[in-house]
C-alpha cells in the first residue's frame, strides 16, 4: 500500500510565492511508485485547497482562478483524525465527505504562519506523522533574537546584537540609537527578528540610515533586531539532515551576492529562472574554502541543529570574517528554499532519496513520541473526598 503524503504549501506570509515553488520540486522529486502525493495550497487569506490543478505552476499566474478550479478542505482539530475532508458539498451529498486519510505531513511553509511553529503546533495537536522541526523549535529557530540568546548560551558564536520592539521604537527611540551605537558602532544590519528571505533588512552606515531601516524592518515584525556588520563577510550555507540525536551535514555552499548581503532577489531570482527558487540563485558548490574551515562550518551547523533541536532538513547559514577568519552562525532556516536539495544532491543523496529521508524521520519520531506518557489512567474526580481548587483554596466538596 502508498503511503498518503500531504505536501502543505502557500500560506499567510511574504515568502508564499517561493514556498509554491519549493513545494511543487518536492512534489515532483517524491517516488510515485511508494508515494500518493497530495497538494495542500494555503492561500494568502488562509484558506485550504487541494486539486491536481495546483500541481502546475503555471496555473499561480492567476491566484484567484487556481483557488476556483481547486477543492477546499480542511483538517478537524482533533487528536487522531487524519482525513482530509471536502468544506462544500452538495445537496445530496454526505456532509464533509472524506477526500482522504493523510499518513504523513511534509510541511513546504516558509516563514510566518507556517516556518514559525504555529502551524506545527496545529499538527501535534492532531497528532499526525509530520517532518520538520516541531512547535518549540521552529519557533525558537525562527525568531533571530530567541535563536541568538540560544546559540550563544550553549557556546555557538553569534555576532553581537541588540533587539527591541516596534512599541520601544516608538517611544524610547533616542535611548535605542544610543544603545546600538555605544555597543555596535556603524555600519550594522537591521533586521526584522521573524522573517526569512531576506525581506525587511538593510544596511545603516549612520544614525539616519539606522532611523530609515528600523522603520521599514517594523512594518514587518514588532521585535527587531540590529546586528554588527562584518566588512569583509563571506558567507557560508550548510545544510543539516536528520534529527537532534542523529543527523549529518551537507557540503558547503557559497552563494554569490550582488550587494554587502545576499538579497532577496540573489537567492530567488537568478537570471530569468524565476521558478527555480534558492537552486535558481548563482553559488559555488561546494565553496572554494580550506577543508579544515569547511569540516568546522559543518559541525558548527550540526551544533546549531542540535541546540535548537531541529528535526528534518535545515540549513544553517554562517559568516566568516576574512579580517581575521572567524566564523559565525547568522541564522538556521528550518524549512529552507527548495528544501536544499542542491546541496545534498552535491553530497550524494538525490532529491528522491531526500524525500524519502524526510518521511522516515517523520515516521520514527511518532513512534518515539507514542512511547511516552501524557496522561494518567485514573481519575482524580473518582476517588470522591475533597477537591482542591474549584472553588479556592478550600476545594469544593465531592
Amino acid at each position: 500500500m502508498k503511503t498518503n503524503v500531504a505536501v502543505f504549501f502557500g500560506g499567510r506570509s511574504v515568502e508564499h510565492e517561493i514556498s509554491v515553488i519549493s513545494a511543487l520540486q518536492a512534489i515532483n522529486a517524491f517516488d510515485k511508485e511508494k508515494y500518493n502525493i497530495i497538494p495542500i495550497y494555503i492561500s494568502k487569506q488562509g484558506r485550504w485547497y487541494t486539486g491536481d490543478n495546483l500541481l502546475d505552476i503555471r496555473n499561480y499566474r492567476d491566484m484567484k482562478k487556481v483557488i476556483e478550479d481547486a477543492e477546499e478542505v480542511f483538517m478537524r482539530p482533533e487528536y487522531g483524525d487524519y482525513n482530509l475532508y471536502k468544506v462544500n458539498t452538495g445537496m445530496f451529498s454526505k456532509r464533509n465527505p472524506v477526500v482522504a486519510e493523510l499518513h504523513v505531513v511534509i510541511p513546504v511553509l516558509h516563514g510566518t504562519n507556517g516556518e514559525d511553529g504555529i502551524f506545527e503546533g496545529l499538527l501535534e495537536t492532531i497528532g499526525i506523522p509530520f517532518a520538520g522541526c516541531n512547535t518549540l523549535s521552529s519557533a525558537n529557530g525562527m525568531d533571530k533574537i530567541t535563536m541568538k540568546m540560544i546559540l550563544r548560551e550553549c557556546g555557538v558564536p553569534v555576532v553581537d546584537y541588540v533587539w527591541f520592539t516596534d512599541r520601544q521604537w516608538l517611544s524610547s527611540k533616542d535611548d535605542i540609537i544610543s544603545k546600538v551605537e555605544s555597543k555596535l558602532g556603524y555600519p550594522v544590519i537591521v533586521k526584522p527578528a521573524n522573517l526569512g528571505s531576506s525581506v525587511g533588512i538593510g544596511k545603516a552606515s549612520n544614525r539616519e540610515e539606522l532611523i530609515e531601516k528600523v522603520d521599514n524592518a517594523e512594518k514587518f515584525s514588532q521585535r527587531i533586531i540590529v546586528e554588527h556588520m562584518i566588512e569583509q563577510l563571506k558567507e557560508i550555507n550548510c545544510s543539516v539532515l536528520g534529527d537532534a540525536d542523529e543527523h549529518e551535514s551537507s557540503v558547503c555552499e557559497e552563494p554569490i551576492k550582488t550587494g554587502d548581503f545576499l538579497s532577496y532577489e540573489d537567492k530567488y531570482m537568478g537570471g530569468s529562472k524565476t521558478t527555480a527558487g534558492m537552486q535558481a540563485s548563482e553559488k559555488r558548490i561546494p565553496a572554494d574554502l580550506p577543508e579544515a574551515v569547511s569540516e568546522k562550518i559543518r559541525c558548527m551547523a550540526g551544533e546549531t541543529f542540535r541546540v535548537l533541536s531541529c528535526h528534518g532538513v535545515s540549513r544553517v547559514d554562517v559568516m566568516v570574517d576574512e579580517k581575521d577568519n572567524s566564523i559565525y552562525v547568522n541564522e538556521i532556516n528550518t524549512i529552507p528554499g527548495s528544501l536544499s536539495f542542491y546541496l545534498w544532491e552535491a553530497s550524494g543523496i538525490s532529491f528522491t532519496q531526500l524525500m524519502d529521508r524526510l518521511v522516515q524521520l517523520a515516521l520514527k519520531r511518532k513512534r518515539a513520541i507514542d512511547r511516552k506518557t501524557f496522561t494518567y489512567d485514573h481519575n482524580i474526580f473518582s476517588l470522591g473526598g475533597g477537591v482542591k481548587g474549584a472553588k479556592g483554596a478550600k476545594g469544593a466538596k465531592i
